[in-house]
């Protein structure tokens, strides 16, 4: 994660050519159409609004067409960021994962990562309903640091043998919905997954040696279906169902595909380039909206959803905004 203290720009765009002369309480608003007059006015006077690199803390300041404008997160917002325990029992731990976590430890200075968020919200819960139960997770899926959602975490060890067997057995139900550049269609992506695909990246092994010939053994079969959620003037909302489950995954196969996600940085030929759609974004605008599966002690069918965070609702309505 970014230090605490440097500042993380969640929205950044140019003042749209309706805006030009308005207020910066007024573009704001524009630009996060869910924020009331006061809650704009509080953002401007914060100083996490920057107009041109500078902070502008008087909301009736004016501001001209095609400023750069950015919108920084509340700091205090991210030191209290808790994850959000969407469902827990005995066998298993639901948990809707904030952007910008790890989902599990990379090394051993990584002390805050969603496992242990989720570890200590665990035990908070047992200790309210009177429990002993033990408040270790178990990780059988992870989410990207910057991906946003629902995740699971396994409480015993039949539980998470369980939850493998249907992540193996591709039972599982994982429905995202992603941001991506430009206007994409309808689309069954399916390759075999490299972890180095000639240039130091993952990528697919068709796409560096072609479908007619067989892909090495180490290269993992990957499967996502895109569907059209909305179209808008330069991107496309996206919903992306996962049969596999392969690191970075839906960002390759949206990337090979010419529709990079909003805000990536790594699967794009020329990141220098900016955004063909004209909007940056702080992170690649990603969310685990769906999850769903067979519960390990009760055979039960669950399934869960939760909305995008603040950051991809204000990119969408943006974006739509610009229709």
């Amino acid at each position: 994660m970014r230090p605490p203290s440097e500042p993380v720009v969640e929205l950044q765009s140019e003042v749209p050519g309706d805006s030009d002369g308005a207020t910066l309480a007024a573009v704001v608003r524009a630009l996060r159409p869910e924020l009331s007059w006061r809650q704009a006015k509080d953002l401007c006077s914060s100083g996490r609004v920057l107009l041109e690199g500078a902070a502008v803390r008087d909301p009736a300041r004016r501001a001209a067409k095609g400023q750069r404008i950015e919108l920084l997160r509340d700091p205090s917002a991210d030191g209290a960021a808790k994850p959000i325990l969407v469902h827990v029992d005995s066998a298993v731990a639901v948990v809707n994962k904030p952007a910008g976590v790890l989902t599990v430890p990379v090394d051993r200075s990584d002390h805050d990562t969603l496992i242990h968020r989720a570890a200590a919200a665990v035990r908070r819960w047992e200790t309210k309903r009177g429990g002993k139960g033990s408040p270790s997770l178990r990780a059988v899926q992870r989410l990207d640091r910057e991906t946003s959602g629902l995740l699971v975490f396994a409480r015993t060890i039949p539980a998470e043998r369980h939850l493998q067997d249907q992540l193996k057995a591709r039972t599982v139900w994982r429905r995202y919905l992603a941001l991506v550049e430009g206007h994409m269609n309808e689309a069954t992506f399916v390759s075999h997954l490299l972890e180095n695909r000639g240039d130091g990246l993952r990528g697919s092994w068709e796409r560096r040696r072609g479908s007619s010939v067989t892909p090495p053994r180490d290269a993992r079969s990957a499967i996502t279906h895109v569907q059209v959620e909305e179209r808008l003037p330069t991107a496309t909302l996206v919903a992306c169902r996962l049969e596999t489950g392969r690191q970075h995954q839906i960002r390759i196969h949206l990337s090979e595909a010419g529709h990079p996600l909003i805000g990536e940085t790594v699967y794009v030929r020329d990141p220098r380039r900016g955004p063909t759609c004209n909007f940056h974004a702080s992170r690649p605008l990603l969310h685990a909206l769906e999850l769903g599966f067979e519960h390990p002690g009760s055979g039960e069918t669950l399934r869960f959803a939760v909305e995008p965070p603040t950051d991809f609702q204000a990119a969408l309505a943006e974006l739509r905004r610009r229709t």
